[in-house]
């Protein structure tokens, strides 16, 4: 306990998995892999929260939205009704 009797906390640090593990590929026609990356309600979660990389970060952003182009990606998320 540090002198203001809180508990420190710990967090795990970030790393890209891209990065590494070379053989995973970023890819549109995988829509799969590319929904982890999304949140419910359809929005890209950013890199300060996912952890990649900015290169790939880039890469992930530009297959989503070719997948949402040909309709394997929903631009939106399911209503809450």
């Amino acid at each position: 306990m540090n002198p203001r009797g809180k508990k420190r906390v710990f967090h795990r640090r970030k790393y890209c998995r891209f990065c590494a593990d070379t053989s995973l590929p970023i890819d549109y026609k995988n829509p799969k892999s590319l929904k982890s990356f999304l949140t419910e309600r359809g929005k890209i979660i950013p890199r300060r929260i996912s952890g990649t990389c900015a290169k790939h970060q880039r890469a992930i952003t530009r297959e989503i939205k070719r997948a949402r182009t040909i309709a394997l990606l929903p631009y939106v998320g399911k209503p809450d009704n």
